[in-house]
């Protein structure tokens, strides 16, 4: 192998710097001179934004398709999701893997997903384990995978099969009460609690995941019986016991200091496991319109589903922050540049705030959104000081591509970005890769050598002319074809910086000519 007489120009002063040879093919020779000393100021910052999809499987929303479609196909869709997302330059995927105390995983605490097989407890044949497909597939195209779980909800209105006999409510049925079409857990019961935070546990010891995520679902929204009347959470039980211990307090207060407890308890569980594992919450957009201001109107979250996502915001149990804000921009009492702002004066901690935008609602029936709504909210997104990015609900409508919203979305994104590091867990950056460029079978490649450390992803920039073009490689890709000439322009330097798990990016090292 030849080594390429490169200087690898650093900050700190022009260092000779001799590449070791890296492992790719026995023909290498170097490429005609043509790279030149290029100052540091002169490379532009990485662009950072969250681009971010859920992919939903309760009811079959997103994936699979249908319950019980063969192994092959369930990969192959979720194979296609990944490419079209990888595609779009988004950057990461959250995918619902515990909808109702049942898992897309095989789990040894609960059952197969009906959603998955047709059939509650059913594993998949040929065996496979949908979470670790999942999360390879992902990072094999340098994709986050959030997982999604649902922290009480027991029984959805869409399950149509028996439970299996390793159901929570088969286990243990004082934790499960049956409300209006659900089944769902106690939140007052403290059992509940430890459940699905061993659920979490369970998780982040056996799954490489970038994070937990959890929506908007604590205690359930409110059902009527058949005379129309609201039905009230049967937890009589379990308040009452509460009662007898701790003393008397208000019902709703008990139960709003339920779902507290739990999501910092969450919080302290992801930390303990792991603390390169983010948490991300994603509650309706409202929090209470009474106590919000004259422009902000509708239902009241705080008082009707007992989650005091303020609190949470405010006091930083999270890494980030995806409020549901699902109305048009302009709309009257939701107005999303309001709702962005009003939020914005929460994030007493500084923590990631990404909104979650009703993409799905594009070519949708009798009330679609025009393509402009999504983009637009987009635009607004990224011209506020307060958000770095946004979560789009759901993957189907993107595989759809109704009125051309791909197109849009890949015109929006056409450059690609990097997630906003989150520097609260460790700012610590990482090690500044090796790099060279070698001609291998006639071709001119970049090729990287991690320096001691794997990287999560490599970002490469290219200078043609007087202009700058970025890819983001997964790590495991360490060779990259160079474009020695683009748009009639010649290519004079390569910078290149390694990026790890949270975000934080190295030092460049800037490839030039050794003259």
């Amino acid at each position: 192998m030849k080594n390429i007489g490169l200087l690898f120009y650093f900050a700190a002063g022009a260092i000779l710097f001799a590449s070791g040879a890296v492992s790719c093919s026995p023909d290498r020779a170097p490429v005609a001179d043509q790279l030149y000393v290029t100052d540091y100021a002169d490379i532009p910052e990485t662009q950072r934004e969250l681009r971010a999809v859920w992919i939903a499987t309760v009811s079959n929303i997103d994936w699979p398709s249908e319950r019980g479609i063969p192994v092959h196909e369930q990969k192959a869709e979720l194979r296609a999701m990944f490419d079209r997302i990888a595609m779009l330059n988004m950057n990461t995927v959250i995918f619902q893997v515990r909808p109702a105390t049942d898992a897309l995983y095989a789990s040894e605490l609960e059952p197969w997903s009906e959603y998955l097989t047709g059939e509650q407890g059913k594993a998949p044949e040929p065996p496979y384990d949908p979470l670790a497909f999942a999360i390879e597939e992902a990072h094999k195209r340098g994709l986050e995978l959030h997982a999604w779980i649902n922290p009480f909800r027991s029984r959805h209105p869409s399950a149509r099969g028996e439970l299996a006999g390793n159901h929570l409510s088969k286990l243990r049925p004082e934790l499960v009460v049956e409300y209006g079409r659900h089944l769902w857990m106690d939140p007052g019961h403290p059992d509940s609690h430890e459940w699905s935070l061993n659920v979490v546990r369970d998780i982040i010891r056996r799954y490489d995941v970038d994070a937990i995520h959890v929506d908007d679902y604590f205690y359930p929204y409110r059902e009527r019986d058949a005379d129309g009347n609201l039905i009230d959470f049967p937890d009589s039980a379990s308040y009452t016991a509460y009662v007898a211990q701790k003393g008397p307090i208000d019902r709703g207060d008990w139960r709003r200091r339920n779902v507290d407890t739990f999501m910092e308890r969450l919080h302290e569980v992801i930390r303990e496991e792991d603390p390169m594992v983010r948490f991300g919450v994603s509650p309706i957009g409202l929090w209470r319109p009474d106590h919000q201001g004259d422009e902000i109107q509708g239902f009241d979250a705080y008082e009707q589903i007992y989650a005091d996502a303020r609190k949470w915001f405010r006091n930083g149990w999270l890494d980030y922050f995806a409020p549901q804000l699902y109305w048009p921009t302009e709309q009257e009492g939701q107005k999303y540049q309001v709702l962005v702002d009003w939020w914005h004066e929460q994030n007493h901690n500084d923590r990631h705030f990404w909104p979650g935008n009703f993409t799905n609602r594009v070519g949708y029936g009798s009330e679609t959104w025009p393509v402009s709504e999504i983009t637009g909210q987009i635009e607004l997104t990224r011209a506020s000081e307060a958000t770095t990015g946004n979560i789009h609900f759901s993957m189907r409508v993107l595989m759809m591509n109704p009125e051309s919203l791909v197109d849009s979305l890949m015109h929006l994104y056409r450059e690609p970005a990097l997630v906003p590091a989150t520097e609260w867990l460790s700012d610590r950056k990482p090690q500044r890769p090796a790099a060279e460029v070698a001609t291998i079978l006639n071709e001119p490649h970049l090729v990287i050598s991690p320096a001691g450390e794997e990287a999560w992803l490599y970002v490469v920039k290219k200078r043609y002319g007087d202009r700058w073009q970025t890819t983001i490689l997964p790590g495991w890709r360490q060779q990259m074809r160079l474009d020695l000439e683009h748009e009639g322009s010649t290519l004079n330097s390569v910078a290149v910086t390694s990026v790890d798990r949270l975000g934080m990016e190295s030092e460049a090292a800037l490839i030039t000519t050794g003259t």
